[in-house]
């Protein structure tokens, strides 16, 4: 006697049509830099640097004229990643940027087009990768902006609360990763590291910072002691009076744990 194969009568019997299902997937992208600006002053001193997003100004409506960040629907025919870089590419002509995801969205009323699921993606770049940004597609204008002032800002709709989430991310990364490294020459003080972190981080504070990063246990390895081809210490006076020992990253990203 044979089995009934109930799995073939339920999918001869299913339809999309008998599920409610989102009207879209948008994906939006949080695009954060740091900027770099010379200080003009008599003496030595690191540069003036800034944690900066990227926000483009909505052409159409919903929200015509107001900041937002980069996004758009995605296809069925690319996963949401690819509609991410896609978007991101259209919108602000930004390209070749790794990406991560980090939350989605769906708190019912975010977007007066219906329901909405969003998916967020964020990235921290070094600025020369914006520096042939320019506003296509459904962008009026694409700008950076100091993230405390969009912070302050009447973004569209929920990308304030995204953009508040994917702060907490990237500094989250900031302490946990070597992602600082990007944004330093391959040798550098630790006077230069410690500005990077703080710059995303600004309330990062530790005063054994040195003691700590070069030899606590968890971190050795990650940065190193440069010498010069006699083997003797390399130092730098670039951004002040007194020469500064250089270092430079390993390679090595250790794999903390809460329990070691």
């Amino acid at each position: 006697m044979t089995e009934p194969n109930f799995d073939a009568e339920t999918a001869a019997n299913y339809s999309p049509r008998n599920y409610r299902t989102p009207d879209g997937a948008p994906a939006d992208i949080v695009i954060f830099t740091i900027t770099s600006t010379e200080r003009n002053t008599s003496k030595k001193s690191l540069p003036s640097r800034r944690l900066e997003v990227l926000l483009i100004q909505r052409k159409s409506w919903p929200f015509a004229g107001q900041w937002a960040l980069p996004g758009g629907f995605s296809k069925e025919t690319e996963t949401l990643l690819a509609s991410a870089k896609r978007e991101l590419q259209e919108e602000t002509g930004v390209e070749n940027v790794h990406i991560e995801y980090f939350n989605a969205y769906s708190e019912p009323g975010r977007d007066p087009r219906g329901w909405m699921i969003s998916h967020a993606f964020c990235a921290l770049v070094h600025e020369d990768t914006l520096a042939s940004r320019r506003a296509a597609d459904d962008a009026a204008d694409v700008r950076l902006f100091p993230v405390q002032e969009a912070l302050e800002m009447e973004l569209a709709f929920d990308h304030r609360q995204i953009l508040h989430d994917a702060l907490k991310h990237i500094r989250h990364s900031m302490l946990t990763t070597t992602i600082a490294r990007a944004f330093l020459p391959e040798e550098f003080t630790i006077g230069e590291l410690y500005q990077v972190i703080e710059t995303v981080v600004p309330e990062f504070v530790e005063r054994n910072f040195i003691r700590k990063i070069t030899s606590t246990r968890s971190r050795k390895g990650i940065i190193e002691e440069v010498r010069d081809s006699r083997g003797e210490l390399k130092m730098s006076s670039r951004y002040s009076q007194r020469a500064a020992q250089l270092y430079r990253f390993t390679g090595f990203s250790p794999q903390l744990s809460i329990y070691s």
